[in-house]
């Protein structure tokens, strides 16, 4: 984590030194997140994004961003041999910390981007039904953070930004049951200056 961040503040300074184009704004969105699971069925859980993006560059441009998410999501199985069911939800508050490459195409005040790159997440905490409680020693060894990478398309219109994003798990969340969290993001922004 030390040289991603290390390598990040030196990319950022080269762009500085080079007296790039820069710009800090704000951002905010939902995303649909779901934890694919082996031996149980998942499905969709819905959950926010906020916080804060920097980017330097025009054509090309790197663009770090610091922001609180919640995603999660809902399992269920039931096993019809031994007539047990099991079924619930888990939910995480996380801190993502994303650095993505990208380029535009456009004028200044119209222009359309592609974007990709690493993303670190941070569980601030999480929250699980009371069925999956009762099931938490079998499959709830959540890791406290993972990597994963996000891919996308935007378009600035002015100060105002959007983002449509996919996410996707380099490292598993719980190798127990080799669980991998993805999820798709759409966020609304403002550049401040």
């Amino acid at each position: 984590m030390k040289k991603i961040l290390l390598s990040a503040a030196i990319v950022i300074a080269a762009c500085i030194g080079a007296n790039a184009q820069a710009s800090l704004g704000i951002k905010g969105g939902v995303n649909f997140s779901k934890i694919n699971t082996d031996n149980l069925n998942s499905s969709t859980r819905t959950g926010y994004q906020a916080g804060l993006f920097a980017r330097f560059g025009s054509a090309l441009y790197l663009q770090p961003e610091l922001y609180v998410s919640s995603t999660g999501g809902e399992f269920h199985s039931s096993n019809n041999n031994n007539n047990v069911s099991v079924s619930g939800n888990v939910k995480f508050t996380n801190l993502n910390v994303p650095l993505l490459v990208g380029h535009s195409f456009g004028e200044k005040n119209l222009n359309f981007r592609i974007m990709a790159g690493p993303v670190y997440t941070a569980v601030l905490s999480k929250n699980f039904s009371q069925s999956l409680e009762n099931a938490y020693n079998d499959f709830g060894h959540y890791k406290s953070s993972t990597l994963g990478f996000q891919a996308g398309a935007g378009v600035d219109i002015g100060a105002i930004t959007a983002d449509l994003r996919y996410e996707g798990g380099l490292t598993k969340i719980n190798s127990d049951f080799g669980q991998r969290q993805n999820l798709w993001a759409l966020s609304v922004g403002f550049k401040i200056f």
